[in-house]
This record gives C-alpha cells, sequence and structure tokens, in this order.
C-alpha cells in the first residue's frame, strides 16, 4: 500500500528522512480493526519524530500521521482516535499505552489498524477531510479549553498564537462556547484571519490585554511564558500543552503565581469520550476546522515544509 513514512531520522534537515513510496499493507490482530483511509492531517507531531522525538531508528519504517478519518470493515464511516492503550482496549498484558506513530504504524496510508475501541462515527455532516483535523489538535484544544480551565460562558481566555492547528482550533470553540477570546501572533495576516475566526481581539506577542483573563491556553512555551502567567486574573489557569518555543523560560514567575494563587495545569492525552463529546459540540453549534490546505498524499513533502516553515494557518490535510 502507498504510505509516507520516516525512513531516516534526526538528519540535519529532517525533512530529508521521510520517504514516500509502497510498504505491507498492516496485518490483522485480535480486538483491532482496519480502517481505509479517506483523508488524515499534518500535526507538530510528525516533524518531531523525523527529528527522533519518541521514534527510535530500530522502529523505521515508521508510517507517519495520529489522526484520520476513513471508513471501517464493515463500512462504517469512523475517525480514529489515535492513542493506543489509554483504555487497555486490544493490549496484549503488558503492551505499554502508546500513540499512532511512536510504536504503531500511523494514518498516513491507505491503510491503518487500531484498536476497535478507538473508532467513533464520523458524524454526516463533518467531511473525511474536517474529520481528519479533530483528533490531535481540536481534540487537545478542547481538553484545555473544557476540562482542564473548565471555562464557562461569558468567561475570557487568551490565546497564545494564532496560527496552529491547536490555537485555531481553540479560538473557534472558545466562541461557539461564548467566551471571550483574546489571541496573539505576529503576522499581521494571521491576527487578521483570527479575528476571522471569532477572536474578540488579536494583538502582538507581549501586549497588554484589556484586562485579565480566566484562562489561558499555552502551546508555545518560553517565549510567551512571563506573558501567559501576567495575563491571568487572580485565580485564573494557564494551561500548558506543548512549549514550540522551548520550555526553560528566563522566568518562571513563581512570585506571581503565588501571590495571585494562580494554577498552573498540564494537558496531554484526551480520551475516546472526549473525541465523542468533542463530535457532538460541533455537529451542535456547526463549528467546523479551518483547512489551511487540502492535498493529496503524493504531496506530502509540500505540507511538511509549509508546517516547518510556518507559513500555515490551520489544519493541513492529506487525502486519498
Amino acid at each position: 500500500m502507498f504510505a509516507a513514512y520516516a525512513a531516516e531520522l534526526g538528519l540535519p534537515d529532517p525533512l530529508d528522512g521521510l520517504r514516500l513510496g509502497e510498504l505491507p499493507a498492516p496485518r490483522p490482530r485480535p480486538g483491532w480493526s482496519r480502517v481505509t483511509v479517506r483523508a488524515a492531517s499534518l500535526n507538530h507531531h510528525d516533524l518531531w519524530s523525523l527529528r527522533g522525538v519518541g521514534l527510535s531508528a530500530d522502529r523505521l519504517p515508521m508510517i507517519l500521521g495520529t489522526d484520520a478519518a476513513g471508513v471501517d470493515e464493515d463500512g462504517n464511516e469512523v475517525v480514529v482516535h489515535p492513542v493506543v492503550g489509554l483504555t487497555g482496549h486490544g493490549l496484549a498484558p503488558g503492551e505499554a499505552r502508546s500513540i499512532l506513530t511512536e510504536k504503531y504504524q500511523g494514518t498516513f496510508a491507505e491503510q491503518v489498524t487500531v484498536p476497535t475501541g478507538n473508532l467513533v462515527p464520523k458524524p454526516p455532516g463533518l467531511s473525511f477531510a474536517e474529520a481528519a483535523c479533530l483528533p490531535t489538535a481540536w481534540l487537545t484544544a478542547y481538553r484545555m479549553l473544557f476540562t482542564q480551565a473548565r471555562v464557562r460562558p461569558g468567561g475570557s481566555v487568551l490565546v497564545q498564537g494564532s496560527g496552529g492547528g491547536v490555537a485555531t482550533a481553540a479560538i473557534a470553540l472558545a466562541r461557539a462556547a461564548g467566551l471571550r477570546v483574546y489571541a496573539t501572533g505576529r503576522d499581521p495576516r494571521r491576527r487578521a484571519r483570527a479575528l476571522a475566526l471569532g477572536a474578540t481581539d488579536a494583538l502582538e506577542p507581549g501586549a497588554p490585554l484589556p484586562h485579565p483573563v480566566d484562562a489561558v491556553l499555552e502551546t508555545v512555551g518560553a517565549a510567551t511564558w512571563s506573558h501567559s502567567i501576567r495575563s491571568l486574573r487572580r485565580g485564573g489557569t494557564l494551561v500548558l500543552s506543548g512549549a514550540t518555543s522551548g520550555d526553560r523560560p528566563t522566568t518562571t514567575e513563581l512570585t506571581r503565581i503565588a501571590s495571585h494563587e494562580l494554577s498552573v495545569v498540564g494537558s496531554t492525552v484526551a480520551t475516546v469520550d472526549e473525541l465523542r463529546a468533542l463530535l457532538t459540540f460541533l455537529t451542535t453549534t456547526r463549528t467546523r476546522p479551518t483547512l489551511d490546505r487540502t492535498l493529496p498524499l503524493t504531496q506530502a513533502p509540500q505540507g511538511f515544509t509549509r508546517m516547518t516553515e510556518g507559513t500555515h494557518f490551520g489544519k493541513i490535510v492529506f487525502t486519498l
């Protein structure tokens, strides 16, 4: 079957380790289902895999991609939850939890297999391309907002960075939930698009907000850490799910965290139930993912290059 996969790791240009070509189709496994992939979306996780983060050379070749929507063996349209073993389904005794592309082959291929419990029905109102955007970036944003930050309608939130998949998802979800949403971005065009997505205001990085917010969603890390802490109201919550600019800020703001009784909450793996809730939320509110572009899987290198350059806004989707 045709696939986009990591063949080498840790090269000076990580994209030189990306290959397109034929690999064996996945073999049947008890408790697992095979999905014919219709669409799969690109995440920063895939770039980190090519750099050798979370993926070792002894597991190559490794098909990349954590997100997919497609059709299962019974003809059902489904969305794939990418974390294997979160509920224990489909694992042998002692088999550790993992995300696709670290131990198990990923979704940038004609077929992928996952535990049957990882499949969630795709709502008919969502296209395959839209549904493929959800299991990592959109689900991460959903968990950050509603499970970890516990924001309520009428509250306020700052989203650091306005162009990536998690950030654009957070803006759209927060707006649909009745929140005041502030976003930051270096590029004026990205700030304008954040406003078009529903942000109350879009500011340059580090700019003061009109008022302190209830929660900050932080995926940038060191570059925005101090601004995030200082943007929170007393008793507010910072939710951290990534640090693309580095994980060692020059100052940790410990005094302010203590004096303002702030909460700093990490957020990683969302559950299958949260994916179901996200799909219901999108169906009810008619909110849809922002697609930067849709490319055939044969043009996967172009999508990887665009993400590496940071010129995208929203999700990059590969179709089969």
